[in-house]
């Protein structure tokens, strides 16, 4: 691609050719000298032909005067370095500079762009284009696939890993675990959730006990004194002591009123109260918490959870047709329709939206018009010459023609006068 190429505007189309409208402001230059050329041959044949003459060399005078202005903004006229002409290419820093402040002090004013935000309701704009996608997802489909996916390829992994993992861990932190902890089994004991997790429990005492039966045996053996070994009560002892855990746990097994479950009940009703309001218990869990978040293996966990999330996130967002499907399709539509009802949302996104936007102008403002100024002192002469030829269009050569043609008014009415004097 050449420079030139590359220092076009996007949406400005350098003409190739000359216009029609061009050829038809010139051709009735030429048509008026080849007129003028006639009617002087001819003036005596009649004296209308006078009239004939003289509108076609006013309009000579005329489409010529014009030619000259116009063609002297943009060049010199058949290439003559007459002064005053060639103003535009001359100028163009001054022009540059000049354009630049025009819009810094007529558009970019934080006051004005804050007054026109507050007529724009991006949050409504933002929630219909959610929540009514076209068929398909449309735009936002491909959209938020083709954003999502060059966003998550372009940036530092190892760096946004680290920010999200830091991230979500520092959430955890300031999460008041806690009081959570205790209102889940609050509402666990009074729907009667716990009684399985108790029953569970039950069961596992009692398989453990006959599992480890020969301990009890061996503690109650090694902590009995001579005589007691030698009738053999040491046995005897450690037997009752099976049957009684056996048959308390049997008996805890098939009586839900069991006085042992309801005193186990009771200590669960109170740890639940006291997660919620004692700050000594609180401040034991919040001490856990830390100590779980600092240990190697919920690191390691926090690693993998990133690596998975962001691979699954990828790989969702380089097929458009999955981006939008299932959960995350519902989940965008909703937030879209809770943008575009909810008015409490809509004016606190529109009112963060104004401000970023007039902040951006007030910060960067400048330093954008800077860029247009200096674009503009990048072009060459030819370039901008085109360029604002081109942008004013064919309004250039109806000038040429309406010159032509007041011009010939002009040159009739002063014969006219001429005649009758």
């Amino acid at each position: 691609m050449t420079d030139r190429a590359l220092s076009q505007p996007i949406g400005v189309a350098i003409p190739a050719k000359p216009s029609s409208i061009r050829v038809v402001a010139t051709g009735m230059l030429v048509a008026m000298a080849a007129i003028f050329v006639a009617a002087k041959y001819y003036q005596d044949v009649h004296p209308a032909v006078g009239f004939i003459r003289a509108f076609a060399e006013a309009a000579m005078v005329g489409g010529l005067a014009d030619w000259f202005a116009v063609t002297a903004l943009f060049r010199h006229p058949m290439g003559l370095p007459i002064p005053h002409t060639a103003i535009v290419p001359r100028n163009k820093n001054r022009i540059g500079d000049t354009l630049a402040r025009f819009l810094l002090t007529n558009f970019l004013l934080p006051r004005l762009i804050a007054r026109k935000m507050q007529q724009v309701d991006i949050a409504g704009a933002v929630g219909k284009f959610l929540s009514q996608p076209a068929e398909g997802g449309g735009r936002l489909k491909l959209g938020a696939s083709r954003v999502i996916a060059d966003a998550l390829g372009a940036l530092d992994q190892q760096r946004l890993g680290g920010m999200v993992k830091s991230a979500i861990a520092d959430r955890l932190r300031e999460l008041d675990v806690a009081p959570l902890l205790g209102q889940a089994l609050q509402a666990a004991l009074a729907e009667g959730r716990h009684q399985p997790l108790l029953d569970a429990m039950v069961k596992w005492g009692s398989k453990t006990l006959d599992l480890n039966a020969n301990l009890i045996h061996q503690m109650v053996h090694e902590n009995s004194n001579a005589i007691v070994r030698l009738t053999g009560l040491d046995e005897s002892i450690a037997n009752r002591i099976v049957a009684g855990l056996g048959k308390l746990l049997s008996e805890m097994a098939e009586e839900p009123d069991h006085p042992l479950r309801i005193r186990v009940e009771e200590g669960l009703a109170k740890m639940a109260l006291d997660l919620q309001h004692d700050p000594e218990v609180q401040a034991k869990v919040a001490k856990v918490r830390d100590e779980l978040l600092e240990n190697k293996a919920v690191k390691r966990w926090l690693d993998g959870l990133w690596e998975q999330g962001r691979g699954a996130l990828l790989k969702a967002a380089r097929n458009p047709d999955t981006m939008l499907a299932g959960r995350i399709g519902e989940l965008v539509t909703q937030f879209g329709t809770m943008l575009g009802e909810d008015p409490h949302i809509k004016r606190t996104l529109n009112r963060y939206a104004r401000r970023a936007v007039v902040g951006a102008v007030d910060s960067y403002g400048e330093t954008a018009l800077k860029l247009v100024s200096d674009t503009i002192r990048g072009w060459d002469a030819k370039t901008i010459t085109d360029r604002l030829e081109s942008a004013v269009g064919d309004d250039l050569q109806y000038i040429r023609i309406n010159g032509t043609l007041v011009g010939g008014l002009v040159g009739v009415l002063i014969h006219t006068v001429d005649v009758l004097l």
